[in-house]
């Protein structure tokens, strides 16, 4: 059962050969910092694999990126529930993902869509 204030969190460090690949998949050129989509899908990780976990659909996703993320710096991404509204089926949450020296990369809001709330 879901609780406000329940969290899941993952670790990842990005390396050049990550960023090459995902240059090769986007058509972007690679860069000296990890792109901002590769830190979003911790978040898209956390979410359908962790906490809500399978079966989610996300609805809605507001990040702000403050810091550029280092490549091989083991990044932590966390989400937080912070709003449970189970008439709905609707989780909100928080994310946020810091650096190794505890800089916030990003943060912001995730609402989805979950099968077992819970009341």
């Amino acid at each position: 059962m879901m609780e406000v204030g329940q969290t899941a969190t993952i670790s990842r460090s990005y390396t050049a050969d990550d960023l090459a690949g995902f240059a090769d998949l986007s058509g972007a050129t690679p860069g000296d910092h990890v792109p901002e989509p590769l830190i979003a899908a911790l978040f898209s990780y956390l979410l359908g694999v962790r906490l809500p976990g399978s079966g989610t659909n996300y609805l809605k996703q507001e990040l702000r990126f403050h810091a550029p993320a280092p490549t091989e710096a083991e990044l932590t991404a966390t989400v937080e529930i912070t709003r449970l509204r189970p008439e709905k089926h609707l989780v909100d949450l928080w994310a946020r993902c810091v650096a190794p020296d505890g800089t916030l990369i990003c943060e912001g809001r995730s609402l989805v869509k979950a099968r077992d709330i819970g009341a």
